[in-house]
């Protein structure tokens, strides 16, 4: 079984189609064809299969990616065992707009200041997505704002609860309450798959509460200006709204809800190895929020 073979394997997962693979490892589609069918043969089994057209993972497939990992992180060890303790080489992070804005730009200048041979490539995604890419190995490290999750596959640290408020224009009303009574009220938002977009969709329904007219914007800075313009209000993390209440170009609104609790939190994927660079990565930002639990 040759290593090549399972990083052939693995960047299939990662890109999600041969063509998507060849591309990255600068093979010919027809290569990665034969990369997969030697695996194929000395593990006895199909790896994929299409499905609709989609490629999909066979159960022998999935029961390979847990090997592989530690097979390809136990190679990249002795690769660089002369220097295992420099920190460089390419980390990728994942993170939502929400902690972009409010967490990571003090952070990633550090970072970079501090460890200059280290190539950062930073992606901004729902929580959800931003999980999934850190599962499928596409990210090394994923930031998410979301409730308590537990998963056994990653390193957890939770970075405290994040507060969620509603917010309106300077000259909006004073009480949600006002909004529940309107016909028209318009709920400013991002795309689904937010997690306190999720949230508070998800207590609307429980409380009974008529849903709203949703305008379903790109960006938390789209989100602001639409607000600001009197339009209606939104459902934020309060870091990303502090310097608008500061001015007043923003009103917090004043609520009876219960929300359910949302948190910050630092997932890594366990391997037997974790590359100094991501080591550095996690161990800043622990350092920048203090760490709560994980």
């Amino acid at each position: 079984m040759e290593i090549r073979h399972l990083i052939t394997f693995q960047t299939i997962i990662e890109q999600g189609s041969y063509t998507g693979a060849a591309e990255k490892l600068g093979y010919t589609q027809s290569t990665i064809t034969s990369h997969i069918q030697a695996l194929e043969h000395e593990i006895g089994g199909a790896l994929f299969t299409y499905i609709k057209r989609k490629l999909q993972l066979t159960h022998l497939g999935r029961e390979l990616i847990p090997l592989a990992e530690d097979l390809l992180s136990t190679h990249d060890q002795i690769k660089n065992i002369q220097s295992a303790r420099e920190v460089k080489g390419v980390i990728r992070v994942a993170a939502p707009e929400s902690l972009t804005i409010s967490l990571l730009g003090s952070i990633i200048r550090d970072y970079s200041i501090k460890y200059p041979h280290v190539r950062l490539i930073l992606t901004n995604g729902t929580c959800g997505q931003n999980q999934t890419d850190l599962l499928s190995g596409r990210v090394d490290l994923a930031l998410m704002v979301y409730p308590e999750i537990s998963l056994d596959k990653c390193i957890h640290h939770n970075l405290g609860e994040e507060e969620i408020i509603i917010v309106t224009s300077h000259d909006g009303p004073d009480h949600f309450d006002e909004y529940k009574k309107k016909n028209n009220a318009v709920f400013i938002t991002n795309e689904e798959g937010c997690s306190y977009r999720n949230m508070f969709e998800t207590h609307l329904t429980k409380q009974g509460i008529s849903p709203f007219q949703t305008m379903e914007l790109w960006s938390i800075e789209a989100i602001k200006q639409m607000v600001k313009s009197g339009l209606g209000f939104a459902v934020l993390p309060y870091i990303t709204v502090k310097e608008e209440l500061e001015s007043g170009t923003l009103k917090r609104l004043q609520h009876s809800e219960q929300f359910e609790p949302i948190y910050s939190h630092m997932l890594i994927k366990k391997k037997k190895w974790l590359s100094p660079a991501v080591e550095a990565f996690g161990e800043m930002v622990l350092g920048a929020v203090g760490e709560s639990g994980g």
